[in-house]
């Protein structure tokens, strides 16, 4: 039969669709065969870096996971792998992952404004206050740096609210603190189920989710078999991470304490749930804990090690079909467009309160990093419990971004602080703050330090964002000190010729200001100023002890820049100081004194040079305006680690008050090698020309430094501040000196 050719065209295209069909069939049917894979990952903490080596062997065996479930670090590995990641980019992203910033739920310096970096600076511990009782905080964090991760991490699945529409199905477990029963987290917001599950506690603060206080899944259910089972799972690959139970004598600090806890309910569970698992991976990770992160390359190793003990049964579930090969994760853009912010009502904050501190508003286009930085300058003023957000799309186009904010309930704090110098010498610091005292938004707080020499400082701020914020200062500082004329430029003329004096000073300052942020990052300030100053000296008994007691009013204004990452030991930023203070009146006990101005600039940037070796440099000056000012506020060089006072300003190489005069211009570079960590040796160089009125006359202040000083140093970063030790040198002075510090400065 001979057929035309249209219907031997419409032969030919019945036949390929016939064909389609068949294999479509076929490939349905063994779709259907093929048992569906479950996978079960424990919570164990560090241990769960276990789970990637686990799943770089599943891939290489060619399995699919169809379905996971995990608890706590489980469902952190598990919820990022059913959002798309391969077991390649999960290696990666762990190990790009800062841990200690995590556990700490590190804010970046950035993120905090002036008054809260000093306040973060200077305490050592903080302890809620409430009707005369001392507290102790919820946990060490908050969760909202892995939050803040999370988050980013999963913007590509950022609208899927129903966990079974993930690329793989998924659920995790958390644990209702309050009826001690567990929680399926299968719907929602997917990092922050996440986060609830790996919530441990009293390291991480419980996260209330429709109207449940939830904290960390191994709680209740620390391997969620029965879950995934449910979802439809025909075969379970189960990896259990969690410590067994442990003996007597090594339940020797408080996180094995916790974890054998944690473990109390689930441990016996486990024997009954290992004999329902059809592949059963018990990583060998007995000597590594729940915070060995540091060591996370060799736990993801011991993972492999455990996969690959049981290969072949991974390899025999691929027999009847191809191997799964799964891609990479095409990440989308980290762009965001904000259509409108939304937030809950708050008692005590406006939304224009919210949206400064976010520092971009609705209709911007902004990154994740900025929107990161946003919420981390909301949860630096410390006036929110709980942090959450999250995006959805807007009709319109773009995204909306939804705040659930919690205000802090505890409004006072006991703070402390440790610190030892050679002028002020041993000191402990006990801070009494408390917020919104007299307006929703203001902050009274009061330092007194008790030890070698007693001081107190007093502060009361309201905060009024990008309007003009208001305060008030009071502090009393003194000290003892030995001042010796070696150099012959401090001024002993006029007490009996002495050349060496033992001087007892006392400073009582007490300041009305104003300021501002000026473009966001400049805060410009002013204020009226009531200085107490008093000098004496028991050596001059035969003359007259009291070298100085006089008031001294002034007027002053400030504008400060500061991106440093870090006060101590930066390793990138700038940061500026300006200052102008005309003293105006003073009661004049020496009968001398003249109106004058004194001007204060400070610039300083910090670079990385490699990863550990970092350079900064500093240089600052001042002079005074005016016929004559008063000596005993003139610019005095020398030491090292104390707090300036007045225009006391350290000096490598010389001693306390080794160097004075009204003008200076000074120097400073440092190298700073950070050789294991937080430990730290640098090499610093400062050099200073100073005098009477040296900007007076170019070849005064821009000629070869006068005036030279070096110092090589040792520094640890510890909780309650830096500790330091210099030793410091001059050319001109055989003598060396070496200075410790010890704690935050006060």
């Amino acid at each position: 039969m001979i057929f035309s050719k249209p219907r031997l065209l419409i032969l030919q295209q019945l036949s390929i669709i016939i064909l389609l069909l068949l294999v479509g069939f076929q490939t349905i049917a063994q779709e259907q065969k093929r048992p569906k894979v479950g996978l079960v990952l424990s919570g164990g903490g560090a241990k769960g870096f276990a789970h990637i080596g686990v799943l770089k062997v599943l891939e290489e065996a060619g399995v699919k996971v169809d379905y996971i479930g995990g608890t706590s670090m489980g469902a952190i590995v598990g919820g990022l792998y059913a959002a798309g990641y391969n077991a390649k980019q999960l290696d990666s992203i762990f190990n790009a992952t800062n841990f200690d910033e995590l556990l700490s739920d590190y804010i970046p310096r950035e993120s905090k404004n002036f008054y809260e970096k000093d306040n973060d600076e200077k305490y050592a511990l903080v302890l809620p206050f409430n009707k005369f009782r001392i507290g102790i905080p919820q946990a060490i964090s908050k969760g909202l740096y892995n939050f803040n991760l999370l988050s980013k991490l999963t913007r590509n699945v950022k609208y899927v609210k129903d966990f079974n529409n993930l690329p793989t199905p998924f659920l995790c477990i958390g644990s209702n603190i309050e009826t001690g029963k567990q929680v399926v987290l299968n719907k929602g917001n997917l990092a922050q189920a996440m986060l609830i599950s790996a919530a441990f506690p009293s390291l991480f603060s419980p996260i209330e989710l429709n109207g449940e206080l939830l904290i960390d899944g191994g709680v209740t259910n620390n391997y969620p078999i029965d879950e995934i089972k449910a979802l439809g799972a025909d075969i379970i690959i189960g990896v259990d991470v969690q410590d067994d139970l442990l003996l007597k004598n090594s339940l020797n600090d408080a996180t094995k304490i916790l974890v054998q806890i944690t473990n109390l309910h689930s441990i016996e569970k486990m024997k009954s749930n290992i004999q329902r698992t059809d592949i059963y991976i018990k990583p060998n990770i007995k000597n590594y804990g729940v915070i060995s992160f540091d060591q996370g390359a060799e736990i993801v190793k011991k993972g492999e090690e455990a996969a690959f003990s049981v290969y072949e049964k991974l390899k025999a579930l691929t027999e009847n079909e191809d191997p799964y090969l799964k891609p990479p994760l095409k990440l989308v853009t980290e762009e965001v467009s904000i259509h409108s912010i939304n937030c809950n009502d708050l008692n005590n904050y406006t939304k224009e309160y919210i949206t400064g501190k976010l520092r971009f508003k609705a209709g911007s286009e902004i990154t994740y990093k900025q929107l990161e930085k946003g919420i981390n300058n909301i949860d630096a003023t410390h006036n929110f419990s709980s942090i959450d957000y999250y995006l959805t799309p807007n009709s319109e186009g773009g995204d909306d971004l939804n705040l659930v904010l919690k205000e802090e309930p505890i409004k006072s704090y006991l703070k402390f602080g440790l610190h030892y110098d050679e002028l002020f010498k041993s000191g402990v610091l006990i801070n009494l703050t408390q917020k919104k005292r007299f307006f929703k938004n203001d902050i009274a707080s009061l330092d007194l330090v008790l030890g070698d020499n007693v001081r107190y400082n007093f502060d009361y701020y309201v905060e009024n964002g990008y309007n003009f914020s208001v305060g008030f200062k009071s502090s009393f500082n003194q000290f003892n000190k030995n001042v010796t004329n070696d150099r012959g430029n401090l001024d002993f003329t006029a007490l009996g010729g002495a050349t060496t004096i033992n001087i007892d000073y006392s400073d009582i300052t007490n300041q009305i200001y104003f300021q501002s942020l000026f473009l966001q990052q400049f805060l410009l300030g002013g204020g009226l100023e009531l200085k107490h100053l008093k000098i004496k000296s028991e050596t001059l008994a035969n003359v007259n002890p009291i070298i100085d007691n006089s008031n001294y009013v002034s007027a002053f204004g400030y504008l400060k820049y500061d991106s440093l990452d870090d006060k101590h030991f930066p390793r990138k930023g700038w940061y500026f100081s300006g200052n102008m203070q005309s003293y105006l009146y003073s009661n004049d006990y020496t009968k001398s004194f003249n109106p004058f101005t004194i001007m204060k600039g400070d610039f300083g940037f910090a670079a990385a040079i490699t990863q550990d070796f970092t350079f900064t440099f500093r240089t600052d000056a001042g002079f005074s305006v005016g016929d004559r000012s008063v000596p005993f506020l003139n610019f005095v060089l020398g030491g090292y680690g104390f707090n300036p006072i007045n225009n006391f300003r350290p000096f490598y190489g010389y001693d306390f008050f080794g160097l004075a005069g009204n003008s200076y211009i000074k120097s400073t570079l440092n190298f700073d090698y950070e050789f294991y960590k937080n430990n730290h040796i640098n090499f610093s160089a400062n050099y200073a020309n100073l005098g009477d009125k040296i900007f007076n006359n170019v070849n005064d202040w821009v000629s070869v430094p006068k005036y030279s000083g070096y110092a090589v140093g040792y520094g640890l970063e510890t909780i309650i501040g830096p500790i330091e030790i210099k030793h410091t040198w001059t050319p001109d002075n055989s003598k060396g000196y070496t200075w410790i510090s010890v704690g935050f400065l006060f």
